[in-house]
C-alpha cells in the first residue's frame, strides 16, 4: 500500500511544515468542534485542546505512514481464551434453602426496603 499524502489539517492541502515541528488544530476548529458537542470551553481549554488534538493528529500520521502490506489484520493481539466454567445443570435448591442466607423474610418472599 502506498503511503497516504501527508495532509493540513485544516484544509486538507499539502503538509508545508518541516518533520519534527508539533502541529496545532486551528483553534476555530476547535471551538467549532466543541460547539457541535455542545461542550463549553474556556479560551484556556481551546488552547490546550488544540495542541492535544494536533498531537493526536500527529500520532495518527506516523501510523498511516507505517509499511503493514505483510501484517495480517488483527483484532486483538492476545489470543481469545474464555476463562469461564462451562455451564453445567445443577441441582434446584428449595424455596427454604434459597431464603436460608436471607437476612429478611415476609411470606417465603425476599424482604427488602421500600425503594421511593
Amino acid at each position: 500500500m502506498p503511503p497516504r499524502p501527508n495532509r493540513r489539517y485544516d484544509a486538507g492541502g499539502p503538509n508545508p511544515e518541516p518533520e519534527g515541528i508539533k502541529k496545532t488544530v486551528p483553534e476555530e476548529q476547535v471551538r467549532h468542534v466543541a460547539n457541535l458537542a455542545r461542550l463549553g470551553l474556556p479560551d484556556e481549554e481551546v488552547e490546550k485542546m488544540s495542541e492535544q488534538l494536533g498531537a493526536i493528529l500527529d500520532s495518527i500520521e506516523e501510523i498511516r505512514e507505517l509499511d503493514l502490506e505483510d501484517v495480517p489484520p488483527t483484532a486483538s493481539l492476545l489470543d481469545p481464551t474464555n476463562v469461564l466454567r462451562p455451564d453445567e445443570p445443577q441441582g434446584e435448591l428449595s424455596q427454604q434453602e434459597a431464603l436460608a442466607p436471607a437476612p429478611e423474610t415476609v411470606d417465603g418472599f425476599f424482604a427488602v426496603p421500600k425503594v421511593d
